[in-house]
């Protein structure tokens, strides 16, 4: 399905929601005086965006997830330095998207200075990143500020790795105050769009354990196809995560991983493994058989991540460059 296809979609499916709990000082409604054409700004750069690349959606997704599991939304995926988190090493050669939140924080200082902070552009360029793939329409709850330092050390040991098993992540995203089934299955469907790297998903594929050279819940035809991809390179090539429905947002993802084609093994591991058994596979499988409640309960979980830990008030600062401090 093409680009435009992708869009329609995206705006025809706007989800009715009920309320859910933010912090008070976030609001859609945040910079409604004081940059009034905010949305405007960001839909366009991430419409640009995403149409001369398709994959761009699910990048600034993932920055936007990134960015909030690591001292909270706060911007700070985004700051330059050898010690920042864009060079911790689930970010390094892997994170994309940089450049679009420049060229939208360019925008907005022309339009409204000092104003919004580099927290809220990740936040709503995932929403729009998401919406031009044809996923969920929602409501950004906004006002975050910026954080002052960068946390490499906690985006090494707090960001959930395709290599975690399943009580892991689940304890990751209870260490940053997520709910441990459905945030977790709902915002694992965020690789309903995207690419991976060999290096992420070869060690299915190859030397796999002492009674199996292949990963065993993993798809043989696709097996083969991988390893013709991977076997010769340096690592860096890369695979659809959602097989057959690259780059559109729906619950394909979910019916892969019933047939055993879940690329990477934290992906596979929701409905696979002993862990995923017994605490996620019965959600995978009401998402495979019912979009509209994946999409409903993905809308809830990403407004619930944006509301980890924000800065608000005084605290940090608004950048006037995404990439250092003021």
């Amino acid at each position: 399905m093409g680009f435009y296809q992708n869009l329609v979609l995206g705006f025809v499916l706007v989800l009715s929601l009920g309320p859910i709990r933010v912090r008070s000082q976030l609001s859609p409604n945040f910079y409604q005086n004081s940059c009034p054409n905010v949305f405007n700004i960001v839909r366009d750069n991430v419409f640009r965006a995403v149409r001369n690349e398709t994959r761009m959606g699910a990048s600034l997704l993932r920055l936007h997830f990134h960015d909030c599991f690591v001292n909270g939304c706060d911007g700070s995926v985004l700051l330059d330095g050898s010690d920042g988190e864009k060079f911790a090493r689930p970010n390094l050669n892997s994170l994309r998207g940089f450049d679009v939140i420049d060229s939208i924080k360019t925008a907005l200082e022309s339009a409204c200075s000092e104003t919004v902070s580099c927290a809220d552009i990740l936040a709503l360029a995932a929403k729009y990143g998401v919406l031009f793939s044809g996923g969920p329409n929602w409501w950004v709850p906004l006002g975050r500020r910026d954080g002052l330092v960068a946390n490499q050390s906690g985006a090494n040991t707090g960001l959930p790795s395709p290599f975690d098993s399943i009580d892991t992540i689940i304890s990751k995203f209870s260490a940053v105050g997520l709910d441990t089934t459905t945030d977790v299955v709902a915002l694992s469907g965020g690789h309903t769009i995207g690419r991976a790297r060999c290096a992420l998903f070869s060690n299915r594929l190859f030397n796999f354990s002492t009674t199996s050279s292949v990963d065993p819940t993993l798809d043989a035809s696709l097996a083969a196809e991988l390893q013709s991809l991977c076997q010769s390179g340096d690592g860096n090539q890369t695979a659809p995560l959602d097989q057959n429905s690259t780059d559109v947002f729906d619950n394909h993802y979910f019916k892969n991983l019933i047939i055993q084609k879940g690329l990477l093994s934290s992906d596979q591991g929701l409905y696979s493994s002993d862990e995923g058994i017994s605490s996620t596979k019965t959600l995978v499988e009401t998402y495979s058989n019912n979009a509209t409640q994946f999409m409903c309960d993905f809308v809830h979980s990403i407004i619930r991540m944006g509301n980890i830990s924000p800065l608000t008030g005084t605290q940090g600062e608004i950048r006037k460059n995404c990439r250092v401090v003021n």
